[in-house]
């Protein structure tokens, strides 16, 4: 593996951009996978715990049709976001009552608390743009998704 994409939060091979099951816990086990197959988690049953956990404490649709899965775990390698599209949309109990249509997940090992919260407030701001969301929906190749979502989360 080279040393560029193990700091790159995003690649290609943790993106789907079909394929996704359409319920909740079906969708993050799909992300967590793509995780799992990137090498990025060490231990797949620990780090679905602690996703699941989170989602206990408090939703994590935050309304416009996007979901973000996450969690700090101990299972975690690096920081990691995770990516895939849902045309029909997924009931993530949003404020809104939409259905999540664009889900990431977002993975950080146990003591990478800081990065967490600043790849989530990044990742939630770009996502308020009405233009972000379109891009993501349009984007026709993984490399143009990692290229959007990257930006937004480097700002």
């Amino acid at each position: 593996m080279n040393s560029d994409s193990e700091h790159t939060p995003l690649t290609t091979d943790l993106i789907a951009l079909e394929g996704a099951p359409a319920d909740k816990r079906g969708v993050i086990e799909f992300l967590l996978d793509l995780a799992v197959d990137a090498d990025r988690v060490s231990d797949r049953e620990q780090a679905l715990e602690d996703l699941l956990e989170r989602e206990e404490e408090a939703t994590t649709g935050v309304g416009m049709g996007i979901g973000i899965p996450h969690a700090k775990s101990a299972a975690v390698r690096s920081p990691t976001i995770a990516f895939t599209r849902v045309p029909d949309g997924i009931d993530f109990d949003a404020m809104d009552d939409e259905p999540a249509t664009l889900i990431f997940m977002l993975l950080v090992p146990e003591e990478g608390g800081e990065e967490h919260l600043q790849m989530l407030s990044s990742l939630s701001r770009s996502l308020m743009h009405e233009e972000t969301r379109d891009d993501l929906h349009e984007a026709e190749s993984k490399e143009r998704v990692q290229e959007i979502v990257l930006e937004a989360v480097e700002q």
